[in-house]
């Protein structure tokens, strides 16, 4: 069994609630925290119609070839195999989400989205909310940062809905630097929402996207990502937000065709795995370190407590300090 080391607590459910008072008392942007991209493509529709976020080649293969195109997409369009409850449990709490109506039906309902049509919207937020009911001390980021085929009345009825499923669990917008885990138990704030679109303006629990920048690599080469995040990391100070450092290689349309087969997990990400995580385990959280670090296929290493494990640096930084 492994050990988890000192100043972490035993679960990743609760791996918030469990850090140490000199940590809780941090601002949350200088705490490392696990988190997955596009993170609700565990299940996908394969009968439903190809997802507007596709480029036109692919949507001509779909048309062509149909079911047999949609089940290539499927291989590519699965990144993440755990379930909303099992990343959360994992001790993921930053959610990368890409939200659409489906083309030519009726109604005003969402769904998650990439590449093919997921879950309904309304499904994910239960799921989440239920599991902050039960683990009070736990803060989710999530992050709305695609919109597809939706009119305004699409994003009323989302955000009516943010607000109604969160209620008084939603955090209200304020300086960044003054959001520490110990402010937001007082307040009893658990979900930050980023909604990167002008339809949230003035509504003040729907943080602006320019609040968590994400810089992407768009990138099929681990070496050239891992210099793009040591870049961005960088400049991170300037913007006094919270920073996601996306350790993700992206499919071409080329690495698609040679991948078929395999589709992406096999393809792209197991082959190049070592070199992303060997590069998280070299960070650390702090003034001008990691923040939000996010992953494909968050079970296929240890990748969350990888990740939550960074910050027993800031542990052993105060101490020297105090020396």
């Amino acid at each position: 069994m492994k050990t988890r080391p000192a100043g972490i607590g035993n679960v990743n459910a609760d791996w918030m609630g469990s850090l140490p008072p000199k940590l809780s008392a941090m601002p949350l942007k200088h705490i490392a925290v696990p988190g997955s991209h596009d993170s609700f493509t565990y299940w996908v529709d394969v009968h439903a119609p190809v997802g507007p976020d596709q480029k036109a080649f692919v949507k001509y293969l779909a048309t062509m070839f149909s079911v047999l195109a949609k089940k290539v997409m499927v291989k590519w369009a699965m990144t993440q195999n755990l379930t909303f409850k099992e990343q959360l449990e994992a001790g993921i709490r930053y959610f990368d989400l890409r939200v659409s109506s489906k083309p030519r039906e009726s109604g005003k309902e969402i769904y998650f989205i990439h590449g093919l049509f997921g879950h309904k919207v309304s499904e994910g937020l239960l799921e989440i909310n239920s599991f902050l009911s039960k683990h009070r001390k736990e803060v989710v980021f999530l992050d709305f940062n695609h919109y597809y085929a939706m009119g305004t009345e699409h994003h009323v009825y989302l955000l009516t809905m943010l607000q109604e499923v969160f209620g008084s669990k939603l955090c209200s917008m304020c300086a960044v630097d003054s959001i520490t885990l110990d402010y937001l138990w007082q307040k009893k704030y658990q979900v930050i929402v980023f909604y990167h679109h002008p339809s949230a303006q003035g509504i003040p629990v729907m943080w602006p996207g320019n609040k968590i920048p994400a810089p992407w690599a768009n990138t099929t080469e681990p070496n050239k990502l891992t210099q793009f995040l040591e870049t961005t990391l960088k400049d991170r100070s300037k913007h006094g937000s919270f920073h996601v450092s996306q350790a993700i290689l992206t499919p071409r349309v080329n690495t698609v065709a040679k991948g078929l087969l395999w589709g992406l997990r096999n393809y792209l990400v197991e082959r190049n795995l070592p070199t992303i995580i060997s590069w998280v385990e070299a960070q650390r959280p702090g003034l001008d370190g990691v923040n939000i670090i996010t992953s494909d296929f968050v079970e296929l290493t240890d990748f969350a407590n990888i990740v939550i494990k960074l910050n027993n640096l800031l542990l052993s930084e105060q101490e020297q300090k105090h020396r």
